[in-house]
């Protein structure tokens, strides 16, 4: 799917780059070709490319538009996820495991996908092996959501640390972050939503050296205009892409709705 440039809105806000699409659709296929080119880039390199996945409804259109691209590297692909529930086994609907699998990795042939496992008896030990798996990787891209509250990964407004001295966590989640995956439709109720969860730090994100976010619909529409308008603050996790030396944010007209001047 093509899309007319004149169509498309261009904003600069600190360092962070946001595209502005007429459709969802247009939006998940403009991130799914930022993201084949950058595969291409780092596989000229000849070495292993390690990228971080994000599991939400926000990536629908852009994994399926990035799978059906000819010619990726996957085979040098190194394959990790943002985050998972604690207490959810992979089969569950709302696993971020079973999301990839059935969005992903079940559809491309990666070299290796390290999945979190949410139904560990030692979730700390979990956090402490993945990390360290995460840094012999080395992530060149990551893909991102921003969700309802602001958070990146599971990195809720009380629980984000923008020094946090770890790279992986075990986190609360905040009522407002619970609430969306009811409204969304994974749980069918607030207490069926978990109340821990395992997340990579915003620390862990920003080392990444690209960052590409795809944040449609108009569920999105007041925590962008948070997240390009307010002050950076962990009130808002999201503000902190602005400091980012190569972050992109994908948005529909309706994500973007909120915008002063758009």
């Amino acid at each position: 799917m093509t899309t007319d440039d004149r169509e498309v809105r261009h904003l600069k806000i600190g360092t962070l780059n946001v595209e502005i699409h007429p459709t969802r659709k247009a939006a998940g296929a403009a991130a799914a070709k930022a993201i084949a080119q950058a595969l291409k880039q780092a596989s000229h390199k000849g070495a292993d490319i390690g990228v971080i996945f994000a599991a939400a409804a926000s990536q629908r259109d852009t994994l399926r538009e990035l799978i059906a691209i000819n010619e990726l590297p996957w085979d040098q692909v190194q394959g990790f996820h943002l985050d998972e529930y604690i207490g959810i086994d992979a089969d569950h609907p709302a696993s971020f495991r079973r999301f990839l699998r059935e969005n992903l990795t079940q559809r491309v042939k990666m070299k290796e996908f390290f999945e979190m496992d949410g139904m560990a008896d030692d979730p700390v030990r979990v956090c402490r092996d993945y990390a360290h798996r995460l840094q012999s990787a080395n992530p060149q891209l990551c893909l991102l959501g921003i969700g309802e509250n602001g958070h990146l990964a599971f990195n809720d407004p009380p629980e984000a640390n923008f020094t946090d001295p770890l790279d992986m966590k075990v986190v609360h989640l905040d009522p407002l972050c619970r609430q969306q995956q009811v409204a969304e439709g994974w749980f069918k109720n607030l207490s069926e939503v978990p109340e821990r969860a395992l997340t990579l730090t915003v620390p862990t994100v920003l080392r990444v050296p690209k960052l590409i976010a795809s944040v449609p619909g108009i569920r999105k529409a007041e925590i962008m205009r948070a997240t390009l308008e307010t002050p950076i603050s962990t009130n808002c996790p999201s503000t902190i892409l602005r400091t980012h030396p190569d972050a992109t944010v994908y948005l529909d007209k309706e994500s973007a709705s909120e915008l002063e001047g758009v």
